[in-house]
């Protein structure tokens, strides 16, 4: 009996999985959905009467249902590298010339999303990460096994780690977003954002309900040979994945050249995104004679294609009022699609750039996708100017809470100094919750939304009156989050008067000048009658950030907020815990990638030895903590003759 049952599971997983392949990896389905959903239906019926048969690669774990507290961290057996950018013609040409393949080269798209591993032993699916910073990554298996094109099972039975490209299809992105429009929540950027966003969920069951498509294009590892690309490839298709489109095998630069010029044209009614197209010396005998750098292969290139333009009708220009209080101008388009999405709107960043380029209400413009994100204005086609239409002149008071707007002279930007502005209040405090601020955990914007609107803040100093009992009758809120928020708020009292600076969002002081600045003056009360020349008499700190620091303690509401905070017991002291001080008056650059640290960690180890981080190199650096795919600030440092440090070597220094 048992064997029975046992043998109808495989069966019908294995009919599952073949019918999956043939409907999203194959595109030619043999049976109806009807039909499709009664055997998943049946099979998740007996898995469930019977658990001690269930697969750990069933076809039913692709809903999702795994709830993770963390990803656990992957190290990659074989480098998952990047590669070199060519942005012209004749630059790939320029590469052509110098790795002449007889055997010729593989053509492929470069899909716009989120590279991963995915690693098969004995036919099964074992594990699945990211590509993370190339050598380590985190382990994402469940959340790829919700990914129909994935196979669980395949037919080969040796060893064999593929990486591939996981994408949301444009269709699917567009829905996702106009989901969660309609819930008040964030949009995402674009369709790679929201891959990537999708992927990196601790709960499957939401990646599942993402749907998430993959193509693979590599070979990383496998107990087989190959003679080339292009035949491995084959080898990855017969095994039921999916792999990556318009694949061509070609001989010259005119060849790929057309090639490419083919794919750019039908590259915005393709149905996901792509950002180029990638070169390869097809041979891997080829490849292994031409090696590499050290940080990308010398056999192979990525062409990047230019942002796409469009025209389109300017029909409105309008402003936010940011947390800052900097009114910015956006511009209101008529929808045109450009890069994969629909955009009906695009930054005019400052006044100046509008008088610049002359853009008035009326206009066509010509957009495009900043970095394939962001749209912005391009320029103006005035041949098709309309008659009457007039020179754009900013606001005088702000449009939300009618103060006078005011402009620095020297500076771009337009301000609204009124630190109970509405528009501020929520950027305010989203902002003063945030992890590098006062780092209230579980209070993020959505959390704050509810508050403002519940009448609960109308002040950062508020979060530290809150009642429990309040909170927890919020909706999506309940008894224990409640509890959990009140305990994170009180620890946040304590985290110091360089966090509070910063939690503030002072215009243009940011993390490193709140700290210079609490270092300096120690008291949050200095702030409250300091001079000018007194703040920049600090290093890092100018005449506009000193103007802005007096201009912020000069309101009365400021005054109000201070003393408030200190009455809940938020500490407005800076006090240090730097035992040893081996970095002080030391000057360290960061750059590149680290191989076992992010470079904001190796930040605050440095500053709690007493030294300080620089963005830039000068002849006052004294080390540059150099790491992989460091570029010209390494190549300044060796100019400037620079002592430049592995992380080894810092690892040494701190011992």
């Amino acid at each position: 009996m048992n064997n029975d049952i046992k043998s109808m599971m495989a069966y019908l997983a294995e009919k599952i999985e073949y019918h999956a392949r043939k409907y999203y990896v194959d595109d030619a389905p043999e049976i109806s959905d009807f039909e499709y959903d009664e055997m998943f239906y049946k099979l998740k019926a007996l898995e469930e009467q019977y658990p001690e048969f269930a697969s750990d690669n069933s076809p039913t774990k692709r809903v999702g249902g795994a709830v993770l507290d963390k990803f656990e961290k992957v190290t990659h057996t074989v480098r998952m590298g990047s590669l070199r950018d060519v942005f012209n013609f004749e630059e790939l040409t320029d590469f052509i010339d110098k790795t002449p393949a007889d055997d010729g080269y593989s053509v492929e798209c470069k899909i716009d999303g989120l590279s991963v591993s995915l690693v098969y032993d004995n036919g099964e699916f074992v594990i699945g990460s990211t590509r993370g910073d190339g050598i380590t990554g985190e382990n994402v298996t469940e959340n790829l096994k919700t990914i129909p094109s994935i196979p669980l099972h395949i037919p080969y039975k040796g060893h064999l780690e593929v990486r591939g490209e996981v994408f949301m299809p444009r269709s699917n992105f567009e829905e996702l977003n106009a989901k969660r429009e309609s819930e008040g929540a964030q949009l995402f950027a674009n369709p790679r954002n929201a891959a990537a966003g999708s992927l990196r969920q601790l709960d499957s069951k939401i990646t599942a309900e993402r749907k998430l498509d993959i193509f693979v294009f590599n070979i990383q590892q496998c107990d087989k040979v190959f003679a080339s690309h292009t035949e491995s490839l084959e080898f990855v298709k017969e095994q039921g994945f999916k792999v990556v489109p318009d694949l061509a095998k070609l001989f010259t630069s005119e060849e790929i050249i057309a090639k490419i010029n083919d794919i750019g044209a039908k590259r915005s009614s393709l149905p996901f995104d792509i950002d180029g197209v990638v070169i390869k010396v097809d041979s891997l005998a080829k490849r292994e004679e031409y090696g590499d750098t050290g940080s990308v292969p010398k056999w192979a290139v990525a062409y990047k294609f230019p942002p796409e333009e469009k025209e389109t009708v300017l029909s409105d220009i309008c402003v936010n009022v940011g947390r800052t209080g900097v009114i910015t101008p956006y511009a209101v388009l008529e929808p045109v699609r450009l890069a994969g999405t629909s955009v009906s709107r695009a930054t005019l960043h400052n006044y100046d750039f509008i008088s610049e380029r002359d853009i008035r209400i009326g206009d066509t413009v010509i957009v495009r996708k900043a970095g394939d994100i962001i749209p912005e204005i391009v320029r103006v086609n005035k041949d098709k100017r309309p008659d009457g239409a007039a020179e754009y002149r900013m606001p005088e008071t702000c449009p939300s809470c009618g103060e006078k707007v005011y402009r620095e002279e020297g500076e771009a930007a337009f301000y609204c100094t009124n630190s109970a502005c509405p528009a501020q209040l929520i950027r305010n405090l989203s902002h003063f919750v945030s992890r590098d601020a006062m780092n209230i955990d579980g209070f993020g914007e959505a959390q704050v939304n509810l508050m403002v609107e519940s009448g609960l803040l109308s002040s950062a100093a508020d979060i530290y009156y809150l009642e429990k009992e309040k909170v927890a009758q919020l909706e999506r809120m309940g008894e224990k989050s409640a509890d959990n928020l009140m305990k994170s708020i009180e620890a946040s009292k304590t985290r110091g008067l360089d966090k509070l600076l910063y939690a503030f969002g002072i215009h243009q002081i940011g993390e490193k000048a709140s700290k210079v600045l609490a270092t300096q003056f120690k008291d949050i009360e200095r702030f409250f009658d300091i001079t000018e020349e007194e703040l920049c008499a600090v290093n890092d700190i100018g005449a506009v950030s000193a103007k802005n620091i007096i201009n912020f303690f000069s309101h009365p509401q400021t005054r109000i907020l201070v003393d408030r905070l200190k009455s809940a017991g938020v500490v407005c002291e800076y006090e240090t815990d730097i035992k040893d001080d081996r970095f002080e008056g030391k000057t360290f650059v960061l750059t590149g990638t680290l191989p076992t640290m992010k470079r904001d960690e190796a930040s605050k180890l440095i500053e709690s030895f007493g030294g300080k981080t620089s963005s830039s190199v000068s002849k006052k650096t004294d080390y540059v903590l150099a790491g992989e795919e460091a570029g010209s600030k390494l190549v300044k440092a060796q100019q400037l003759g620079v002592k430049i440090i592995s992380e080894e070597e810092f690892w040494e220094m701190i011992k």
